[in-house]
């Protein structure tokens, strides 16, 4: 079998609002039993993890290097929490408010990355719901219901300027930037 690796696309805010965002992530797995988001930076993901084999990371990193998406910097607002309360998995995130720069920007790649991986392309991209996960995975049903009651309450509310987009890859242990590109 053929070596694969993990890739996804994301967009990252500034140190100073990624340690905000890790205080609620510590939060979670204080008191709530979910540690699982602390394993990767806050971000919003414009393209779902998706697997290529060993032999095309040259033309991924290529691909995504050659990128011209004719898109300026934005900014994008913060506010409050948001959930997808799936049984099996749910999930707690800090709720992006709409911001076309993010949707053009992620419809943009998809479609790009679509001609290149024309099978990668998954419902999460195509049924695209920006946000920042502070919980999922190994959040529990019973704890999600306690975790949820507190902070659908809670507020938020922070601001991010986005002047690039980054490829990260995982090594195993975590997940490290592998390239940027930077809007107009």
């Amino acid at each position: 079998m053929k070596k694969e690796n993990l890739y996804f696309i994301a967009l990252i805010p500034g140190r100073k609002l990624r340690e905000k965002i890790s205080a609620v992530k510590h939060d979670f797995a204080a008191r709530f039993k979910s540690k699982t988001a602390l394993r990767v930076y806050p971000h919003i993901t414009i393209k779902a993890p998706f697997k290529c084999k060993g032999s095309a990371h040259t033309e991924l990193v290529n691909w995504f290097n050659g990128l011209r998406i004719n898109q300026k910097a934005f900014t994008i607002t913060l506010k409050d929490y948001g959930a997808f309360a799936h049984k099996k998995s749910p999930v707690i995130f800090i709720n992006p408010l709409a911001n076309d720069g993010v949707k053009y920007l992620q419809k943009e790649l998809t479609a790009s990355f679509s001609s290149l991986f024309p099978g990668d392309v998954h419902a999460v991209d195509i049924n695209f719901h920006p946000h920042i996960t502070v919980a999922y995975r190994d959040l529990d049903a019973s704890m999600f219901e306690l975790a949820w009651s507190e902070y659908k309450q809670k507020k938020f509310n922070e601001t991010f300027d986005v002047s690039a987009f980054y490829l990260l890859q995982h090594d195993t242990k975590q997940w490290n930037i592998i390239a940027t590109q930077n809007l107009l």
